[in-house]
């Protein structure tokens, strides 16, 4: 078995259920989800990816361990010009999600502005500082698969509740269709399985990939706003 399937089977103290199947994903799968919620969930997701993503991927590809003692077709030198081309790829696509985040937002009338940050924004951005600040790469991967392993899990289970919705069948055109579109497209799989790819080629500890592991499903199941913080959380 593969370190990131053991991963993504493993028990951990937040249920991984609770990440990927959280109310306000339920609510977006059943087409109940409030759109003043979804607003605020918007805008906490673009905190995420206008700021600390590019910040996070910038520190990665900072610490990538060229070598001038590397021969130019050793595996060393392979596997770290791989690294550098899918966190180039990363960095290419959350300038493209910034956008799409914006065109979705005017499209359905959703509010970016507004908003107080979350504390559970606040913690994420927060244990991204301090994982790309120790320059360890692996970790990082670890980090950054685990981070879009849960939004294509969470994403997928979005989809397929909609696809079973009558409600939805009704009326296929959605907010909440659209982003599940964009992180369970093909694009966005071949992205997380080539991510899984590094991550399993690295040379991590196990045990410090659990931890790691463990860590990003406790900060997405709190990334996940609930009802009532549409409320709180107005300037």
């Amino acid at each position: 078995m593969s370190l990131t399937d053991h991963l993504v089977r493993l028990s951990t103290p937040t249920p991984y259920t609770e990440a990927i199947h959280h109310t306000f994903l339920r609510a977006a799968g059943d087409s109940t989800l409030d759109n003043t919620l979804l607003s605020l969930w918007l805008s906490q997701d673009r905190i995420y990816a206008a700021h600390a993503y590019p910040r996070f991927i910038g520190a990665l590809i900072a610490s990538i361990p060229f070598r001038k003692s590397d021969g130019l077709k050793s595996s060393r030198e392979a596997h770290n010009q791989r690294v550098l081309k899918t966190l180039t790829y990363a960095l290419e696509n959350v300038i493209r999600e910034v956008g799409f985040f914006v065109d979705t937002a005017e499209k359905w009338g959703l509010d970016l502005e507004g908003w107080r940050e979350r504390k559970g924004t606040r913690d994420y951005v927060a244990e991204m500082v301090s994982i790309s600040g120790n320059r360890a790469l692996n970790d990082g991967l670890v980090f950054l698969w685990a981070m879009e392993r849960v939004y294509l899990d969470a994403w997928t289970f979005v989809l397929r509740e909609l696809q079973q919705s009558a409600v939805e069948r009704a009326t296929s055109d959605s907010p909440a269709a659209t982003f599940a579109d964009n992180w369970s497209s093909p694009e966005f799989i071949k992205f997380v399985d080539d991510l899984a790819d590094l991550v399993n080629a690295s040379d991590i500890e196990w045990a410090r990939a659990e931890e790691i592991w463990m860590r990003v499903v406790e900060l997405e199941k709190d990334f996940w706003p609930s009802a009532g913080e549409e409320i709180q959380m107005r300037i």
